[in-house]
């Protein structure tokens, strides 16, 4: 029989967000390559340090600890081969099973994500990520700035989304910008019970659902939808992942106050937004990545 991930949730991720490689990556920025490729062989028995998506890598592939292979990581990198040898050697030195890589020596490696079937692509590169949207996949820019992943829930992966351009589709969100917020509540109470189209980062959501519904009973998903959404727009949120069967833990509906202190208390492995501000903001208290979707990334 041969091999397949088509019912595995696959997460590719680049260098860069898995491991801390910002001293090497200064060497390679400034246009050295030579120097970065001697530097990363002279360190090849160094294991790199835990990076800012780590925690979330290291408790999904939990859901494999009891034989049964749930959750495969791809390292996709544009990394040389050679470098590459030291990705899977700090794998396992930092306690984590990658097995598969693709190593482009500089190219754009995005591509890869279509025979990968991948459900989310992090990388450090916003390039990579905004063709990786482009072209279907769920996929965010790791601020490497962000602090790391509180270690107080081991047996739970927690993701926090937001919900307009991330979960959901930005049309609710160009009528806000273009008209006001009069305007979209407006909207959004008349059209409460018409699903909102789907974002980029729903299919994400439905395959965590799934790892959670078939899951080790050792291990589950915690979700929240943090959104700048209040009443009377929050309803038609609610009743878009009702159509769509999918339940989130946690929802917070926080009208416009700043997002970063509600995220400290979930404590999120990761949380997406489409907004900078936001994504800054939050990064001073969790891990945060930017999903460069929609018409606040148009400009």
């Amino acid at each position: 029989m041969p091999v397949t991930l088509e019912d595995k949730l696959v997460v590719a991720i680049s260098s860069r967000a898995l491991f801390n490689l910002e001293e090497e990556n200064r060497i390679f920025e400034a246009g050295d390559d030579a120097g970065y490729m001697r530097l990363q062989l002279e360190r090849l028995d160094v294991p790199a340090q835990p990076g800012i998506a780590y925690s979330l890598v290291r408790k999904l592939l939990r859901f494999n600890d009891d034989g049964m292979q749930r959750v495969e990581v791809v390292i996709l990198s544009r990394n040389d081969p050679v470098s590459g040898m030291r990705i899977f050697r700090s794998g396992v030195a930092n306690g984590i099973t990658l097995q598969r890589g693709v190593f482009t020596q500089g190219r754009p490696p995005f591509g890869y994500l279509r025979p990968l079937r991948a459900h989310l692509f992090l990388s450090v590169n916003a390039e990579d990520v905004r063709e990786a949207l482009r072209a279907g996949f769920p996929a965010a820019r790791v601020l490497v700035e962000s602090v790391h992943a509180s270690d107080a829930y081991p047996n739970e992966v927690r993701i926090a989304f937001d919900g307009d351009a991330v979960l959901f589709s930005d049309e609710a969100e160009r009528i806000f910008q273009a008209e006001g917020l009069d305007a979209f509540q407006q909207h959004e109470s008349s059209h409460a019970e018409m699903p909102l189209p789907e974002g980029p980062f729903k299919p994400l959501l439905a395959a965590l659902h799934r790892l959670q519904l078939a899951s080790n009973p050792a291990m589950r998903i915690r979700t929240a939808l943090v959104t700048a959404r209040s009443a009377p727009a929050h309803e038609r949120a609610i009743r878009t992942l009702m159509k769509w069967n999918i339940k989130v833990d946690e929802a917070m509906f926080l009208g416009g106050l700043p997002k970063g202190e509600f995220l400290r208390e979930f404590e999120p492995d990761f949380f997406f937004d489409d907004q900078t501000g936001h994504v800054d903001a939050a990064a001073r208290h969790v891990p945060a990545g930017h999903v460069a979707s929609g018409i606040s990334n148009e400009r």
